[in-house]
């Protein structure tokens, strides 16, 4: 029997309409799980996962910003060039004018991202040139009111919510049912743990997930006992370690 996604994969339908249980969730947390850099690259890797779900997966993981980040970005938003662009942030403070007024736009980050999201992003933009990065396949419903900024201009789709992002992701990764899958938090956490282990600094590791308090940021390195057998190396006497 195929799943609730698997149908509706068939018939070309991903949104607006998602699982119950994504509604359900609880809010991601230290416990989150890091995924080793092999597990991200071999779902990636897979023929059956889609172009527009590489993407993303990947750009999560170069950029290691939050899911609703990088699903808010607009074509427009993009420097290809520079492999970076502006995202609106969690808990983005409001400009003010210069009379204390708030005004629409935010305060925006910059995230950055490297080749591998640099090629997918190419393919996946082809022949759009504005609107939003990640849509659906199908328009939206005549009786949904959706923001200009959340259709594409060109092909009329709309943008990509976080329950169908998630539930795209639950597809590809469940192994005990819906909701058993990989969460879009995990690309974050697992690309702030493998530079840690590398040996990247505190400092550098709260420049790249924009973090503003370092406590915030130690909760998302958890070193593998692997990386801990090779620091406790460096403590043997003498010679013990040739």
């Amino acid at each position: 029997m195929l799943s609730w996604l698997g149908w509706c994969a068939g018939y070309g339908y991903d949104g607006p309409a998602v699982p119950a249980w994504t509604k359900r969730l609880a809010v991601p947390d230290s416990e989150t799980p890091a995924r080793s850099k092999m597990a991200v690259d071999r779902l990636i890797a897979r023929r059956e996962v889609r172009l527009r779900e590489k993407t993303l997966w990947r750009m999560l993981y170069e950029t290691a910003a939050r899911a609703e980040e990088i699903l808010g970005v607009n074509i427009e938003d993009l420097d290809l060039a520079a492999r970076r662009c502006p995202v609106k942030a969690k808990g983005a403070r409001s400009k003010a004018r210069r009379r204390g007024q708030a005004r629409e736009d935010f305060v925006l980050e910059t995230v950055y991202w490297d080749a591998g999201t640099a090629r997918l992003l190419l393919r996946l933009l082809r022949g759009r040139a504005r609107g939003p990065v990640f849509v659906t396949h199908r328009r939206p419903g005549p009786g949904k009111v959706v923001s200009p900024r959340d259709v594409c201009s060109d092909t009329g789709l709309a943008r990509l919510s976080y329950g169908q992002a998630r539930a795209l992701l639950d597809e590809h990764t469940a192994v005990r049912g819906p909701g058993t899958g990989w969460d879009l938090h995990e690309y974050r956490h697992s690309a702030l743990t493998h530079p840690g282990e590398q040996g990247a600094s505190l400092l550098m590791l709260m420049a790249k997930s924009r973090h503003k308090k370092a406590e915030n940021v130690r909760r998302y390195f958890k070193p593998s006992p692997e990386a801990v057998s090779e620091l406790t190396s460096l403590l043997a006497v003498g010679d013990a370690r040739r």
